[in-house]
C-alpha cells in the first residue's frame, strides 16, 4: 500500500525544478524520492491548491506561490492510496477527484464503511466478513465491475497504513530538506501546514 500523488499539475511547471513527466501521472511517496520528484510533489501540491491565471504577476514567482499555501484555510492534494496484491499483481489506485489528504479514512474500513475512491476509474469495495475486496473500476456500474481485485484482510489494515504513514513522515522529511533550500523564510511554515493538511504526523488511531 503507497500513498500516491497525481502529477498532471506539475506539467510545464517551471518555477522550480521538478522530475520529467512520468508515464502512468503517478507518484508514490516515501523518504526515498529524489530532490527532482520532491520538486514534483511541492509544485502538484502548491499548484493544485493556487491556480494562478497565467496572466497574473504571482504565477511567475515562487515565493508568492509558497506563501499562499501557507497562508491557506486548508490544502488538498490530488491522489490517494493506491494497494497492489504482489501475488496476483492486481492493482487499484484511487480514481479522479479523490484525495491524498483523506488517506486515513482507510481505518473505516474494519468497521464496514465504504469508502469513495474517486470516479473515471471509480474504485469499488465489497465487505466480505474478515475479508475486504477492492475492485479498480465499477462503484456505480449495476453489472460485475472491472478489472482483477485486490482483497485486504481486515485484520492486515492497521499495519499497512502504519507502513503508509512512514513512508509519508520520510517524504516529509525531504519536503523539509526543500523548503530549506528553495524558500528557507518559509519552511518551518510549508511542513507545518503540509503535516496538517495530510495528516502525516498525528498518532494513527483505529
Amino acid at each position: 500500500m503507497d500513498a500516491a500523488l497525481e502529477t498532471y499539475q506539475a506539467r510545464d511547471f517551471a518555477l522550480w525544478p521538478v522530475a520529467p513527466p512520468r508515464p502512468d501521472g503517478v507518484l508514490l511517496l516515501s523518504g526515498g524520492l529524489s530532490p527532482l520528484e520532491v520538486g514534483t510533489a511541492m509544485a502538484v501540491w502548491a499548484g493544485y491548491n493556487h491556480d494562478l491565471d497565467p496572466g497574473d504577476p504571482r504565477a511567475a514567482d515562487a515565493g508568492a506561490l509558497l506563501w499562499r499555501t501557507v497562508e491557506a484555510e486548508c490544502t488538498i492534494a490530488p491522489g490517494g492510496l493506491c494497494v497492489r496484491d504482489t501475488v496476483s499483481g492486481a492493482l487499484v489506485r484511487s480514481g479522479c477527484c479523490c484525495g491524498l489528504e483523506t488517506w486515513r479514512e482507510w481505518l473505516d474500513l474494519a468497521d464496514g464503511a465504504e469508502l469513495w475512491l474517486g470516479h473515471d476509474p471509480s474504485p469499488r469495495v465489497e465487505h466480505l466478513g474478515s475479508v475486504v475486496r477492492i475492485w479498480p473500476d465499477g462503484r456505480d456500474a449495476a453489472h460485475t465491475p472491472v478489472g482483477r481485485p485486490v482483497e485486504l484482510a481486515v485484520a492486515e489494515l492497521p499495519g499497512l497504513l502504519e507502513d503508509v504513514q512512514g513512508k509519508l513522515r520520510g517524504f516529509l522529511g525531504l519536503a523539509r530538506q526543500w523548503a530549506e533550500r528553495h524558500a528557507p523564510p518559509l519552511a518551518r511554515a510549508l511542513v507545518d501546514r503540509l503535516d496538517t493538511d495530510w495528516s502525516i504526523s498525528a498518532p494513527l488511531c483505529g
